[in-house]
Formats: C-alpha cells, sequence, structure tokens
C-alpha cells in the first residue's frame, strides 16, 4: 500500500473545488503547467537560497498544493470531458520534471551526497516512465510503490520541515538517499512485473 491508495478520499474534499474552476473555464492542462512552474520556480528557489535553511519551509506547502493540483487537473479531465492526448504528455512529463526540480536542491543539503541524490532523481523519473509504460504493454498505468510520487513527496516534504525549522541533520541521514534509491529500484520491478501480470491474466 502507498499513499497514492487515500488519493479517492483527497479527490473528494476537491471535487466543490474542481467544479467551481470548470465553472470558470479553467482547463485540465492549464492546471498542470501551473503545477510545473510552480515547481520549477520552488525549486530554482531552494538551490538558490539553500544556506537560508528556513527556505526549505516552502518544499512542504508546494508539496501539498502540487498534490492538489495534481489531483484537481485529474478530475477536471476526467469528470469535465477535457481528456487529450496533449494531456496525457504534459501529465507525465510535468511529474518527472517536477520531481527533479523539487529534490535536485538537497545535492547543496549535509550530510547528502550529490551523486545518491542525482541517482535518486533519475530512478524517481525511471519509475514514473516505467509506470506509464502499463498501457503501451496493454496494461493499466501502473503506480504500484513502496515508493511512489506520493511517499516521495511525504519524505522530501518532512524532510524540508524539519531543515526549514533548524533541526540538526545528523550524519547518518547520509543514508537515506541509498535507501531510497534502492527502494526505487524495487519500484520500478514491482511496476514491470505486476503490469505484465496484469497482461497475461
Amino acid at each position: 500500500m502507498t499513499l497514492y491508495d487515500l488519493k479517492p478520499k483527497f479527490q473528494a474534499l476537491l471535487r466543490p473545488l474542481v467544479g467551481v474552476l470548470a465553472g470558470l473555464g479553467v482547463t485540465a492542462n492549464q492546471v498542470t503547467l501551473a503545477a510545473l512552474a510552480g515547481s520549477i520556480l520552488a525549486g530554482l528557489l531552494l538551490s538558490h537560497f539553500a544556506a537560508a535553511t528556513a527556505i526549505f519551509l516552502l518544499l512542504p506547502v508546494w508539496l501539498f498544493l502540487r498534490m492538489a493540483l495534481n489531483a484537481i487537473d485529474g478530475m477536471l479531465a476526467r469528470e469535465f470531458n477535457q481528456k487529450s492526448k496533449l494531456g496525457a504528455y504534459l501529465n507525465e512529463l510535468s511529474d518527472v520534471v517536477s520531481d527533479a526540480a523539487l529534490y535536485a536542491p538537497f545535492a547543496l543539503v549535509a550530510p547528502f551526497s550529490a551523486g545518491w541524490v542525482m541517482l535518486m532523481v533519475g530512478l524517481s523519473g525511471l519509475s514514473e516512465f516505467a509506470g506509464a509504460l502499463g498501457p503501451m504493454a496493454g496494461a493499466s498505468r501502473r503506480y504500484d510503490g513502496p515508493l511512489g510520487k506520493s511517499d516521495r513527496a511525504l519524505v522530501f516534504g518532512a524532510l524540508g520541515l524539519w531543515i526549514g525549522i533548524g533541526g540538526a541533520m545528523p550524519g547518518w541521514l547520509a543514508w537515506l538517499m541509498p535507501v531510497m534509491a534502492l527502494l526505487l529500484a524495487v519500484t520500478i520491478v514491482n511496476r514491470v512485473r505486476r503490469g505484465v501480470a496484469e497482461v497475461k491474466a
């Protein structure tokens, strides 16, 4: 089970707002692009002002807003007949770019290793690629864990909150990125394996 499994309850809370946005003429693609632009801006701010630890309080706030925007764009597409081929591309590509923009600044934070952070970012993108390939193989879009997008957001949101309030980063935390890289490798394998099993079934 991953945090993604809680998505239906979160969507139910957002549904009234989605109806208002649809009535105002807001489109799913506009919301997707807004989430992408916000993530890139947040990532640039975190990188530029990384020495000022309070800036990392921005991360949990934006990750929550991004999660809401991601849910809203999907609901607009599905429930208000806004699905499009362009939207499918934007949705997948913007998630990968947004993750990279938001998580790469941790390469500037001790005790994390820049190499491990970049590997984790790369594997995050590969895990989304593995999930998105499901329909090409005849399966559904796979969201298997143990380290899906929502789970990564929870980890980095917690890190951002801790850094932002001035919490000390113990040296042993350097192992977090290698552990996340391992969990992402398992996630990739799970998405491929379960996608293949779904097709065979």
